[in-house]
């Protein structure tokens, strides 16, 4: 049965110090889930999801024998500290209480067992909205992006179809512009929209959006 570990290595910064981890790790039939580097000056520091086929000591082993690497120890999982992830970005002040409804949410559910976790950034423009929209897709963890404002379409509107295309839930506030046209779902109060995005992706919930009968509340 395969398991996921969390990898942190700690060695000498410079060319090849990632590709000798990997070949470590791709010998002992590991899947790298996902890979972060934390440089500085002179270390070079490496968190790695691994998936292994069975107990990862001697890959480890390996690992450590590397001379451009200093340290390497397990540690938790990102997924199984933070879990999921939403992502609320728009105006300030809707921002600010969508993100009310889904903390006080999310905290109801991480206390039966659950983890997610809740990011925000305030942010305005069109082409400042549609490329943190589109970089979304790309963070790790994201299951859904909560749009919160008072106007926005255009390119970000041609966003959200691009991100929802690559499996990203997409809840928007009911406001002015084509986004709410281009979302998953579309509520009115921020705070419950912050709500409902927690229970459309929380595994103790018995919410689905695909079962809902209308899509705008």
């Amino acid at each position: 049965m395969r398991q996921r570990v969390g990898l942190e290595a700690l060695g000498d910064a410079g060319p090849g110090f990632l590709h000798q981890l990997t070949g470590v790790i791709a010998a002992h039939q590991g899947d790298i889930a996902s890979v972060e580097i934390i440089e500085s000056v002179t270390n070079s520091r490496t968190y790695l999801e691994v998936e292994l086929p069975g107990d990862p000591e001697a890959m480890l082993r390996d690992l450590r024998a590397l001379e451009c690497v200093r340290d390497v120890e397990l540690v938790e999982t990102l997924q199984k500290v933070y879990g999921k992830r939403i992502i609320i970005m728009g105006g300030g002040a809707q921002v600010g209480q969508v993100a009310i409804g889904a903390i006080m949410e999310a905290d109801r559910h991480n206390i039966r067992g659950e983890h997610i976790s809740v990011d925000t950034i305030p942010l305005v423009g069109e082409q400042a909205l549609a490329a943190a929209v589109r970089a979304v897709a790309r963070l790790p963890r994201a299951k859904a992006l909560v749009l919160a404002g008072s106007l926005m379409g255009g390119e970000i509107e041609t966003a959200v179809r691009e991100v929802r295309a690559k499996g990203l839930l997409v809840v928007s506030l009911n406001m002015a512009g084509s986004v709410p046209d281009a979302a998953d779902l579309v509520v009115t109060d921020p705070v419950q929209a912050g709500v409902m995005t927690v229970m459309a992706i929380a595994e103790t919930a018995k919410f689905s959006i695909d079962k809902l009968t209308k899509r705008v509340f």
